[in-house]
């Protein structure tokens, strides 16, 4: 009797972890990398003017729980980095080239980079907060930032800054070069994220 009533209770908590799991609660939705885009932009640290241009997304997914976005992970291709703001186009390929040297992102050895969304609260059904990590270089660190979702048109838009040089990307940082001069490069970027089913 005693074998038979743990049996039950053994069988009874199965079911219930089965249902409350959320492993099988969670959905995972595919970004469409040819509707998803990264804008970024650079600005010099002490008179006006920059670059600005684009990244796209090589794949990544949201995880869905309960109606959702509750995580979600994204590879970003870092050889698709590209400038927009110039109309020279031997100029253009000469920036593009640099940003993707050892002064920039040495996407020959770094090609790839990752965000991973690990919390996610809610302001209300379509404005939220995310709390994720950055991988760029090999170097991770944590970042946050609001974002909205547009569940009709199923997609997800932020804008954010972060600090490069806490990713190692140094050149003419303001922080490495510890004085003013021509040429000095604002340590923040601008990002501008469409995420898009």
């Amino acid at each position: 009797m005693k074998k038979l009533s743990l049996l039950i209770a053994v069988t009874i908590c199965n079911v219930v972890f089965a249902q409350t799991s959320p492993l099988k609660s969670s959905e995972k939705l595919k970004i469409n990398t040819s509707k998803s885009i990264i804008q970024w932009s650079g600005e010099y640290a002490f008179y006006f003017g920059g670059h600005d241009g684009v990244i796209n997304f090589k794949e990544g997914y949201f995880l869905k729980s309960n109606g959702l976005i509750s995580g979600g992970e994204f590879v970003i291709d870092m050889n698709s980095i590209k400038s927009l703001d110039m109309d020279n186009e031997e100029a253009r390929t000469g920036l593009d080239n640099h940003l993707k040297n050892e002064d920039f992102f040495a996407v020959a050895n770094y090609p790839t980079a990752k965000l991973i969304l690990t919390e996610v609260t809610y302001e209300n059904k379509n404005r939220m907060k995310i709390y994720a990590e950055l991988s760029i270089k090999e170097v991770t660190r944590p970042i946050n930032f609001f974002a909205e979702v547009d569940y009709e048109k199923e997609t997800l838009s932020t804008q954010f800054k972060i600090d490069r040089t806490l990713w190692n990307i140094n050149y003419n940082s303001k922080e490495v070069e510890g004085k003013l001069k021509d040429g000095l490069i604002s340590d923040a970027i601008g990002f501008e994220v469409t995420l898009s089913l």
